[in-house]
């Protein structure tokens, strides 16, 4: 017996080398990103918070509470309307053309056309996307014209490409495609066996979906609201281009202090801003894959 356990402490004894260097070896595997998140991620953003913390010239409060007043305050505000109402158009929208994908699933040319256009168009954005909008529903714009020619005038309507309804509807060029992107795999996962079952119980469509597959599906529609809504709060380059800088977004109110352009001894106050959109961020995000694990959960 003495002899039985003393080979098998031997085995032990042997294995516990190799055990730990296939455990660094799994470690070894995801260091390289582990370094680039720390670098390029954690330690840029432990730096912008310390600024932020930091009590501006005249004043003993620090520079994040004085930017959640006044002007800034209103930036904030602006950016979180302007998401918020992208993120709840987009959610709407691109969950109707998920489910009219899936519905049509016989046609699968029609539904891989969908699924690369949206994955297109979902990371399309800055420069290029405001120019195209800029040419078609400028004042000058192609659109524009063409409307004119039948008495409908956009600017006389209030519609300008600059102002917030414009904002609004370039932004839903790249929302709706990857809400719909989002989407399609959660519309997948509702079986057709729960619609059959609906339907032998005497639901109509319309009672299926409001006591079936929106329950179902409504992680995934509130975290494909939070995944666009931060898609949006930090978009920076399409709203910049389509107001020549004059928007009141909060990203653009950070470049101008990056710029130089900033107030003697509030030079920190681009931070603080940075620093709160760090923090919605965040919250956002998390939010977003907390409910992607619950419907993760159903669908297995």
């Amino acid at each position: 017996m003495s002899l039985v356990v003393g080979s098998n402490r031997g085995s032990l004894l042997q294995r516990a080398p190799f055990d730990f260097f296939a455990k660094a070896r799994g470690w070894l595997g995801v260091a390289p990103f582990t370094i680039f998140v720390a670098v390029f991620l954690l330690w840029p953003a432990f730096s912008v918070f310390r600024l932020a913390l930091q009590p501006v010239v005249g004043s003993t409060k620090p520079a994040m509470l004085e930017a959640i007043s006044g002007q800034y305050l209103s930036a904030i505000l602006f950016s979180v309307r302007l998401s918020a109402i992208t993120a709840l158009i987009g959610m709407v929208i691109g969950t109707l053309v998920a489910i009219a994908i899936v519905a049509q699933d016989r046609f699968r040319g029609l539904r891989n056309l969908m699924v690369g256009y949206s994955a297109v168009a979902a990371n399309q954005g800055g420069i290029p996307l405001a120019f195209a909008f800029i040419a078609s529903l400028g004042m000058q714009g192609l659109y524009t014209r063409v409307l004119s020619e039948f008495g409908i005038n956009l600017t006389d309507m209030g519609f300008k490409i600059s102002g917030f309804a414009g904002i609004v509807l370039v932004y839903l060029y790249f929302q709706i495609p990857l809400m719909t992107l989002v989407m399609l795999p959660a519309v997948d996962g509702l079986k057709v066996t729960l619609k059959e079952a609906a339907a032998n119980l005497g639901a109509s469509p319309r009672q299926y979906w409001r006591r079936v597959g929106v329950p179902l599906l409504s992680p995934s529609l509130l975290g494909g609201f939070l995944l666009l809504f931060a898609n949006a709060f930090s978009a920076y380059a399409t709203a910049f281009a389509l107001s020549s800088g004059g928007t009141r977004l909060v990203s653009v109110q950070i470049r101008f202090f990056l710029q130089g352009n900033t107030i003697t001894g509030k030079s920190n106050l681009g931070y603080a801003l940075a620093a709160w959109m760090i923090i919605v961020m965040i919250v956002a995000m998390s939010g977003f894959l907390a409910l992607r694990q619950v419907s993760e959960k159903w669908r297995r």
